[in-house]
Parts: C-alpha cells; sequence; structure tokens
C-alpha cells in the first residue's frame, strides 16, 4: 500500500540522497525526526545507489523519487505537491578524474541543476523580493559544497571561508559557480540559504571509485594498489557522519546568507592512508605478504591539487560542532565496513 503524505508536517527534499554522503544523511536524519517528511530526489547515476537506504525505505516519513534536477517540470511538480519548506542540495556529480575527461556534464549538474532547484524554491516560498510567503517564512536552501573550491594550499595555511576561490579543475569550478548563485539569491533576493564547504569525506558507502575504498578493494583483491604520483598529496579527512552532524546545524542553526566550513582536523597525505589501511589490514586480514607490497605509483592526474585543509573554527565556535572522530578511529570503522561489503 502506497504511503500518504501528511502536508501539516514540515516536508524537506533533499537531492542527491542515494549518493554516499547524502545516504548517510538521510540515514541519520530520520532516526532523529520522526515528525519531519524527507522526500529524496535522486537520478541514480553511476555514483547512487538505492540500497544505501534499504535500512529507511518502509518509513513513513521517507519517500524516494528517482528523477532529475535538472528537469525543472518535474522540481516544480515535486514542490507543488510536497510543499517543501527545507532544501538540501548534495546532487552533484563530483569525480575529478571524470570532470576532467567529460566537464560538460559537471556543468549541467552542478550548474544548471543548482540554479533550477533555487529559481524554483524562490519562486515557490517568496512572493517578491526579501518578501517571503507567511507559511514560507523560515524556508531554508542549504547548499552542500566543497573545500575544492579553494583552489591548493602550500605546506602551510588553512581554508577559511574568507579564501578566496582559485577552483583547479572542471568539478571544482562547478562548484565554485554553484556557490555563486547560491549567494547571489541571498543577496538579490534576500532568500533563506546557508552553504557549507567540507573537506574530504570518507566511511560507509563511499563509491567504489573513490581513493579509501579503492585501496581496501584492491588491497584485498591481490591487485596493484594505485597511488597518484608521489603520494604526497594532503587532505583534510572527515568521517560521515560527523559531516552528516554538521549539516544538521547549519541547515537548523546557521545564519541565512552565510557559509560554513566543515572540516576534520585530519591533515594526511596519501601515503599515509595507504600505509594506515594495509597496517590494519595486515593485522584482520593478513595475506601471504604485506599489503603494502602492493602499492604501486601511477602518473599524477592533471591540475592535482597539492593539499586542501579547512579551518572549522566558525562551525565550531558558533554552533557548538566538533567531529568525533579523528582519522585513526574512523578508517578502523570505515574499513570493517568495506570488509563486509566486499565479502557478499
Amino acid at each position: 500500500m502506497p504511503k500518504t503524505i501528511n502536508n501539516k508536517n514540515n516536508t524537506i527534499l533533499i537531492t542527491g540522497g542515494a549518493g554516499f554522503i547524502g545516504s548517510n544523511f538521510i540515514e541519520y536524519v530520520l532516526e532523529k525526526n520522526s515528525k519531519i517528511v524527507f522526500v529524496n530526489l535522486d537520478k541514480l547515476t553511476y555514483a547512487a545507489d538505492k540500497t544505501n537506504l534499504r535500512s529507511v525505505a518502509e518509513k513513513e516519513n521517507y519517500y524516494f523519487i528517482e528523477g532529475d534536477i535538472c528537469d525543472r517540470e518535474l522540481v516544480e511538480k515535486l514542490f507543488n505537491k510536497y510543499k517543501f519548506k527545507g532544501v538540501i542540495h548534495f546532487a552533484a556529480e563530483s569525480h575529478v578524474d571524470n570532470s576532467i575527461k567529460n566537464p560538460g556534464e559537471f556543468i549541467e549538474t552542478n550548474i544548471s541543476g543548482t540554479y533550477n532547484l533555487l529559481d524554483v524554491a524562490k519562486n515557490f516560498w517568496m512572493n517578491g523580493p526579501n518578501q517571503a510567503k507567511e507559511e514560507y517564512k523560515k524556508a531554508r536552501f542549504h547548499h552542500i559544497s566543497t573545500d575544492e573550491v579553494y583552489g591548493s594550499l602550500g605546506e602551510t595555511g588553512l581554508f577559511t571561508e574568507q579564501t578566496p576561490y582559485a577552483p583547479n579543475s572542471p568539478y571544482s569550478a562547478s562548484k565554485a559557480a554553484s556557490d555563486f548563485i547560491v549567494r547571489s539569491y541571498f543577496h538579490t533576493y534576500g532568500m533563506n540559504v546557508v552553504t557549507t564547504n567540507c573537506s574530504n569525506n570518507y566511511g560507509p558507502k563511499q563509491h567504489n571509485e573513490k581513493l579509501i575504498p579503492t585501496i581496501i578493494r584492491k588491497a584485498i583483491s591481490g591487485e596493484p594498489i594505485p597511488i597518484y604520483g608521489d603520494g604526497k598529496n594532503v587532505r583534510d579527512w572527515l568521517y560521515v557522519l560527523d559531516h552528516c552532524k554538521g549539516i544538521e546545524l547549519v541547515f537548523k542553526n546557521g545564519r541565512t546568507g552565510e557559509t560554513y566550513n566543515i572540516g576534520g582536523r585530519n591533515e594526511r597525505d596519501n601515503l599515509y592512508i595507504v600505509d594506515t589501511i594495509c597496517s590494519i589490514l595486515d593485522k584482520n586480514k593478513p595475506a601471504e605478504q604485506s599489503y603494502k607490497k602492493q602499492i604501486t605509483f601511477v602518473k599524477d592526474r592533471p591540475g592535482h591539487d597539492f593539499r586542501y585543509a579547512i579551518d572549522a573554527s566558525k562551525i565550531e565556535k558558533e554552533l557548538g560542532w566538533k567531529a568525533d572522530e579523528n582519522f585513526e578511529t574512523g578508517i578502523k570503522k570505515t574499513i570493517e565496513w568495506y570488509l563486509k561489503k566486499y565479502k557478499n
């Protein structure tokens, strides 16, 4: 029997909720918010997986709709049907290597798709610039972005919310453009928007092509473990559940028009990442020789940023957020999850 919507409840649109971060977020917020209805709109591209949401599929306050944020007619129909009082916008093409090969898809989804959602929400929630409709005065659009919009750091320094944008890949350029569109809807129309820029996420449900799942998968299958260049590229690693907690805090309590950087304060280079994972696997799933013997250095990708690192002081001080996991605790949980996945 199909579920029926109760429009007396607050209903929130989540885009891209079958992807890595979105699916973790939906599981997290559904557990905490039984009186809010969440509608997940996802195109189910290669990076999405409906099985990520098996645990919540039957919940009364969760609805899944397969569709494209670039389909304006669909987005308008959904707003009219569900009367959304919030949008949390995860949907994006996000793999840098793919953006180098096929930038057009990134421009379409990340820029045009974001504009589409924003504009429909603005028209639905507002009578005109700085005039929110009475029933939508608290309606908010939360845009999920990345630290890659800031470009590359040298060996010192941190990205803050004031760091000038300097994207270096088609992916990060498309995300930077979408950030600016969101900003413009606040400054031009007075729309209630917030943006979060996060550092590298890791944890359960990440797509197989990403660095950490690739290391684990290749290691246990006995294949070479590919590491770009000399492996010295540095990232600030954020456990996905910590990110989800930060997103919820900003969506509920962040100041309108503001940007909040969410970072784990866990800078590690790729050599450390692969070495740590191999050491844990050597202990938990020993092979004939150390998995470290499988590490192989491959040609670096074009425009590979050297270092990203986020200063999360603003969200820590204003909203009381902090990462619960450091990399060493989070990676153990992550490996455990993937070993179960790849066993099946």
